[in-house]
């Protein structure tokens, strides 16, 4: 939804307390264990506080999902505040249950994703069709699809379409919104590193949304980026069916079976990798990086002609949203939050991630 400046300007702050002169609730947030517990209980899912003197606000919640759903739909299907529609609602219901076990029952996650994939093949085949109707089809990612051709002058069925529209909002979405979300929690960790690319933002002075030439610029943040995609990859493998027996590693794999390409045990390879574990983004040095020593040793899009159709998409709404970030903002990890990881359907902590932001 977008909103005016004098809409904007007549808005409340969010609800909350500054604490005492100077140091805010700065030692509260540090030594109360249920300082976040008791606001949320208070204030609700966003307040504002003081820490270190500086005003700052706390979000809970979705929304960080939202703006990346809000943002694919509207580039690829053209439809504004797209995570509140129907599709936005069964997309999400899909989501959860697309690594579950296979068993479906109405009652259970994989028969709940199956009703709501099917509710969402059936909004976009409205969509789409409409959109084939039309004389201009339109330029964003489904106009595209509509109009391409091969070289025989075949286009894509509607069945290819709805799927490619699909791959193309997870791609966008599920998998972005973890990438992002491993990008604040592992520079929040690492704050050498933060310091090092709020240096480069500083020194580029680069003033509202970078251009594709200021984010060439953004070396260290490229790295960066590709590090965070390295050690935390939003998805850890996929499956391909061999369509030819083939030779691997001495083995014979027969024609039918099912591959499954392992991207988060590739990335650790510690002949490509050494000491894999560790966060370094100096492994993508220009001058040497890790990524052009082996093929398909780097991988977090996948590879090859099945490589991820959003990989481009996703690569400059990371950069666009980091370096938006590191311009405007600092923040750090809240005390008492469980971050052990979970995969599925893609990585995040367990307790989701609570970061503090505020204004640099």
């Amino acid at each position: 939804m977008t909103i005016s400046k004098s809409e904007l300007s007549s808005l409340p702050e969010p609800p909350g307390g500054k604490g005492l002169p100077f140091i805010g609730e700065t030692i509260a947030f540090f030594t109360d264990p249920k300082f976040s517990q008791k606001r949320l209980a208070k204030y609700g899912k966003v307040y504002k506080t003081s820490i270190f003197d500086s005003s700052t606000v706390m979000m809970v919640g979705a929304e960080l999902r939202d703006y990346t759903f809000d943002i694919a739909s509207n580039l690829f299907i053209g439809t504004d505040g797209g995570s509140q529609t129907p599709i936005g609602k069964n997309f999400e219901a899909w989501c959860a249950g697309l690594f579950s076990i296979p068993i479906s029952l109405p009652w259970n996650r994989f028969g709940k994703a199956l009703k709501a994939r099917k509710q969402l093949l059936k909004g976009l085949e409205k969509i789409i069709i409409k959109r084939q109707q039309q004389g201009n089809p339109g330029e964003d990612a489904l106009g595209l699809l509509i109009q391409a051709e091969d070289e025989e002058g075949n286009s894509l069925t509607l069945e290819e379409l709805k799927d490619q529209v699909l791959l193309l909002l997870f791609a966008g979405h599920e998998t972005l919104t973890s990438a992002i979300a491993s990008f604040c929690l592992l520079t929040a960790q690492h704050p050498e590193v933060l310091d090092k690319l709020r240096a480069e933002q500083d020194r580029l002075d680069i003033k509202g949304t970078p251009s594709l030439e200021a984010l060439k610029q953004m070396t260290y943040l490229e790295q960066v980026i590709k590090e965070v995609m390295r050690l935390i990859p939003p998805v850890g493998g996929g499956f391909r069916s061999a369509i030819e027996t083939f030779e691997f590693k001495g083995y014979r794999i027969p024609k039918g079976w099912m591959v499954q390409y392992q991207i988060a045990q590739t990335h650790k390879d510690e002949e490509i990798y050494p000491e894999s574990d560790r966060f370094d983004p100096e492994r993508f040095n220009p001058e040497n990086p890790a990524d052009k020593q082996a093929s398909f040793g780097y991988i977090p899009f996948g590879g090859g002609l099945r490589e991820c159709i959003g990989k481009e998409f996703a690569r400059l709404e990371m950069r666009l949203f980091a370096a938006k970030m590191l311009q405007n903002y600092v923040w750090e990890l809240l005390p008492d939050q469980n971050l052990e990881l979970i995969t599925v359907p893609t990585p995040h902590p367990r307790d989701g991630l609570k970061i503090a932001f505020r204004e640099r």
